[in-house]
């Protein structure tokens, strides 16, 4: 069943009766936990970069190939905000503005992956360009909806705090009038 469950049942005691000690994670613990894979935001930057990742051998392979280091940042740049964001980076480094650079990152992609893949369809008769330009347009959606969360997530949360500063501005002015100004 997808998603997985996140916390599955403990194995069953083996047959010897006693547990073998406690496994040392090794490389992974470099991997991503399940649980944020499996949500929202890991789904997009775990299609971001495989999206990237295609795009760039496609155009590694194509006469098109002036167009490769676009996807090759693209998707070295999904692989960094997919372990900082599953390693919870952003809680350990608060100087950084997280939400607006995942954000500006998104809208860059989108639009130069647009760009690029109209040119590599329109310009490039080989295979090899048009499926680049194809998985471009691919990209492009999925950073576009990448972008679009993020818009929301950014404009709820500042729609909060103006909430908050408008009610506290409020009572200031009320407890400033002068109510004898009859």
């Amino acid at each position: 069943m997808w998603p997985p469950d996140p916390d599955p049942d403990p194995d069953p005691e083996p047959a010897g009766g006693s547990r073998p000690g406690p496994a040392v994670p090794g490389l992974r613990a470099l991997l991503p936990a399940r649980a944020f894979l499996c949500s929202l935001k890991g789904r997009l930057l775990l299609a971001e970069s495989g999206l990237s990742f295609i795009t760039f051998i496609c155009y590694v392979a194509s006469s098109a190939s002036a167009f490769l280091t676009a996807p090759l940042l693209e998707f070295l740049l999904a692989l960094y905000f997919l372990f900082a964001d599953a390693m919870q980076l952003n809680d350990k480094w608060q100087g950084l503005c997280w939400p607006m650079m995942d954000f500006l990152r998104c809208v860059t992609a989108a639009l130069i992956y647009f760009a690029i893949s109209i040119t590599a369809v329109a310009k490039y008769s080989d295979g090899a360009s048009k499926a680049a330009g194809v998985f471009g347009f691919f990209a492009t959606i999925v950073f576009a909806i990448d972008f679009y969360l993020i818009f929301n997530d950014v404009a709820k949360f500042l729609k909060q705090g103006d909430s908050a500063d408008e009610t506290t501005a409020h009572k200031t002015e009320e407890e400033n009038s002068d109510s004898d100004s009859d």
